[in-house]
Parts: C-alpha cells; structure tokens; sequence
C-alpha cells in the first residue's frame, strides 16, 4: 500500500470514527430526555417500533453499500467511469425497489407487525417510521458511491446530519404532544417521526452534494458491462454480509416481542388496546420502557470502541501484507488493552453507581426495573465492548464467518435463557439474558483468538492491570456517594462520585503503568497524548 494510499485510508478511517462517535452522542443526547418525556410506557411504544424499524433496514441496507462501495473502487482504480455511472444507477434502482417494500410493509402491515411485538398501540409509531426506511435505502446508494471513491466525509456528515434531526425534531413532537395531553402511542408517534425527518434531511443533503461533485466528472470511452451482470455481481457479495450482519437484529426483534409476550402471559395483562380504551397505563409496556431506558445506558460504553475498531483491521492487515506477524500481535494486544482500559471503569462505575446513575437521569422511571437491569448490563457492557475488538481482531486476520457464528449461538442463548428468567423475576431477566449472551460469545471468541491467531495477545498484560484499576474504582465510587448523598443530595453526590472515579481510576493507570506509548499510537492523536503523558 503506498504512503498516499495508506494516509487516505487512515483518514478516512478516522473521519468515519470521528462521525460515529459524534452521532452515538446525539443518540444518548436525543434518548435520555425522550425517556423522560415520553415516560416508560411511551418508551416503550418507540423502542418497539424502533426495532421492527431497525429489522426491516438492517435486511434492506446490510450488504448493498458495502457491494456498491466495492464495485465502484474497482471499477475508479481502474478508470472506467462509464462502468462506475452505470454500477450506481442500478444499485440506485434496487435501493429505490428496496426501500418502497420495506416502506410499504412496515406501513400497510403496521398493526400485525405491532401486535406480534405484544404492543397493538404501538401502530402509529411504526407507521410514523416506515418513510425512513425508503430515505435510508435511497440515501445508502449515495453514501457507498462516496465510500467508493475513498471519500468518507459526505457519510460522516451524513450521519451527523441525520442525527441531529431526529434529536430536534423528535424530541419536539414528543414535548408537544405530551403537552397537548395526547395518548402515550401518539407521543411516541410523534418523537420517532423525527427519524424520519432526519433520514428525509439526510437524504436532500446527499443529493446535493452528489450533483455538485458530479459535475467536475469528465466523460470516458469504456463501455460498462450489462445492468444484469452488474445486479448479479452486487447480490453475490451483499447476500452473505446482509445474512450475517441480520443475526443481531433478527434476535433484538424476537427478544422485544418474547420478553412482552411472557410478561404480558405471566402478569395476566389485558392487551395494550384495552389498557388504552381505560386511560389506564399498559403494565407490560411500561415495564419493557423502563429496561430499554437502561438498555440507552448500557449503549454508551460502546462508543467507545468506534477509534479503535477502526483503526485496528488496517493496521494489522498492513502488517500481514508485510508478513510482520509479531507486528500484528503487538498491535492486536495493544487494542484489546486500550479497549478495556475504556470498557473496564465504564463498566464498574455502571454497575456501582446504577441505582444513582438512573435516578439522575430518569428520575421517574421504574427503579425496580431499570436498577438492577442497569447493574447486569453494566457488567454486560464490558464484555460487549470485549466482543467489539475481538471482531475487529479477527476480521483482520481473516476470520469473517466464525464470530458471526458464535454470535448466533449467544443470541440462542440470550433467548433460552429469556423464556426462564422473564418467568422468574419479570423484565430484569431480559436483563440476565443479555449478560450471558455477551459473556458467551466474548469468552468464545478471546478463545478463538488464542487458538487460531500466530503471536497471541498476553490475556494476562491485557487484563490484569485495568483490571486491577478499575475494581479500585469501583469500590472507591460505592464508598464515596453515600458520604456525598449526606452532604450534597443525590444529584451533586452521583456526579461527586463520578468524577472522585475518573480522578482516581487516571491516577492508578498512570501509577500502574498501565498504558505504553505503543498503545497510544492506535488512538487519535496517541503521539500527542503519549508526550503529555511522558510516555
């Protein structure tokens, strides 16, 4: 790979990790006042129309962009731009085709579709969503030309764009019809519209940005191949990635629908229609929106791995391409080390603080629910953002189809032990269910990487010293906020807690030496940050 080459690669890498961080912050920004606003049972309407949203896009958008992004840089290496013209057109068609059946069935099939969630009331907000999933399969096409000319700006802006909007627009329907004193389905209506519009916005930004870098495009004298090859050419690499790449939706979909289903069975609940024909809260909905509030919560740690996922599989595919196989240890070891440096604190400040954390964020939620859901997916979330660089590991060095089986066979159990736990103890088993999910296939795959993988990362210099810093953390956290709590109150003494955590879980890492100049080099500005920190 040339000096050039490489530089755009890292880059655009670093634009994408720049773009993702940024729009999982609006996420968080747009949720956690949404949960609030709309309360746990209006929660629970927007995440159960979420994720029937998120099943039907995920099977739409999955595999063409990466089909489409790769087609066009072959065909631009090599000149061909008639070729490239004709490759979007297509893909352009098949998106087109594509998004009005998705929109179409998530619309017209509204009601079956929320019923089989357990939730009926939650039709208005699936058909608020279903115009998205058109504008993201149309806007997908203009994102993979983008990625295929090595331009990741127009997709990260993209996202941000897209974000942005559902956060404004979403969370002011969703104030107004609360205001208004509308039905909870219909406010929830209302705030996953914003998705929608922020897709549509998306979508006009895309367009314009398209025409007006086409317009510099000078014509060629290649002749493109027929539109039928091409479209067979696509499929055949999109197929296999959107197979493997439904495996997580496909089981958030079942897990949303069996969770309410059992409760709804265990609780001897009316269905939600009837609930709202009394004005009367739907019990099961209800508790299902306090979970996903912790559920919002548990996302967070993730975000954190975005940098270094995306700059681990070019660095260690650079080094195999050089035949450096101790380089891509070393790199390998170092990004599972920094991945639990970040995922490890996270992880012990959820879990000590949960009932804290979730009473300064959602103060009117179900804390019966949503605190000890937090405490189990606290523990969960480290092992979520462990599965997230083990993937990036092993995709590097080859492994593409065997963490999405392991995966698969965490699903199965996720959802095994969901039909027993749910039973048992209500919503929090969902809960337990996720935590031994991640645990299986995290456990699983550090396995694979220690079987399969020539120089094997140290388990014992990855884990022991953040280990060690964080469970100090951890406890220093427990200990201090009923201290504060006596002092402060329980808003000034969470965020105390917090910050004596950072405080002290920084100066530990630093003490420990836990942390190489080698592993700060795979982060954004890691030189800078390894000068700061005399490394």
């Amino acid at each position: 790979m040339s000096s050039e080459n490489k530089s755009t690669f890292f880059g655009g890498a670093a634009v994408l990790a720049a773009g993702i961080a940024i729009v999982k912050l609006i996420g968080a920004l747009y949720k956690i006042p949404l949960g609030n606003i709309l309360g746990d049972e209006g929660f629970g309407h927007f995440n159960n129309a979420y994720v029937i949203y998120n099943l039907l896009l995920m099977v739409s958008t999955a595999g063409l962009p990466v089909a489409l992004s790769k087609s066009i840089a072959e065909a631009n290496a090599l000149g061909r731009r008639n070729q490239v013209r004709r490759i979007f057109n297509v893909a352009l068609a098949a998106f087109f085709v594509l998004g009005t059946v998705s929109f179409a069935v998530m619309f017209l099939l509204a009601q079956p579709l929320a019923d089989l969630q357990g939730d009926g009331m939650a039709v208005h907000a699936v058909q608020a969503i279903a115009p998205a999933c058109f504008f993201v399969c149309v806007l997908s096409t203009f994102r993979g030309y983008a990625q295929g000319h090595s331009n990741m700006v127009p997709t990260a802006v993209s996202q941000i764009i897209e974000a942005l909007g559902k956060l404004v627009v979403g969370l002011a329907l969703a104030w107004i019809l609360v205001q208004m004193g509308a039905p909870s389905s219909d406010s929830a209506a209302g705030a996953i519209f914003g998705v929608t519009c922020g897709a549509g916005i998306c979508l006009i930004y895309l367009i314009v940005e398209h025409v007006l870098r086409r317009r510099d495009e000078r014509p060629t004298t290649d002749r493109p191949e027929s539109r039928g090859r091409i479209l067979r050419r696509l499929l055949a690499i999109a197929v296999p990635i959107t197979v493997c790449a439904s495996v997580t939706p496909i089981t958030s979909w079942l897990d949303t629908a069996q969770v309410q289903n059992i409760l709804r069975d265990v609780l001897n609940a009316q269905s939600a229609e009837w609930y709202t024909r009394q004005g009367l809260t739907d019990p099961v909905v209800a508790a299902y929106g306090a979970y996903q509030k912790a559920i919002t919560i548990y996302n967070l740690p993730s975000s954190f791995m975005v940098a270094i996922t995306a700059s681990v599989i070019p660095a260690i595919s650079a080094c195999k391409a050089r035949r450096d196989g101790k380089g891509a240890g070393r790199i390998a070891e170092s990004s599972m080390r920094v991945g639990m440096l970040l995922a490890l604190p996270a992880g012990a400040g959820l879990m000590g603080l949960a009932g804290p954390i979730m009473t300064l964020l959602y103060s009117d939620t179900d804390h019966a629910i949503a605190d000890p859901s937090m405490v189990l997916l606290g523990a969960a979330s480290v092992f979520v953002c462990i599965m997230l660089v083990c993937n990036s590991v092993l995709q590097a060095n080859g492994f593409l189809r065997l963490p999405i089986i392991i995966m698969a066979v965490g699903c199965a159990a996720k959802l095994a032990v969901n039909n027993f736990m749910v039973r048992n103890i209500g919503a929090v088993g969902a809960a337990v269910g996720t935590l031994v999910c991640y645990v299986i296939v995290a456990v699983a795959e550090l396995a694979l990487i220690k079987r399969a993988i020539p120089y094997p990362p140290s388990y014992f210099r990855v884990f022991l010293k953040p280990l060690l810093a964080a469970a100090v953390m951890g406890g220093a956290v427990c200990l201090i906020y009923p201290f504060l709590e006596g002092l402060l109150g329980g808003t000034l003494a969470t965020m105390g807690a917090i910050c004596v955590g950072v405080v002290v879980y920084a100066v530990l890492v630093l003490a420990l030496r836990a942390i190489s100049r080698e592993d700060l080099m795979l982060m954004p500005k890691g030189e800078k940050l390894a000068k700061l920190l005399r490394l």
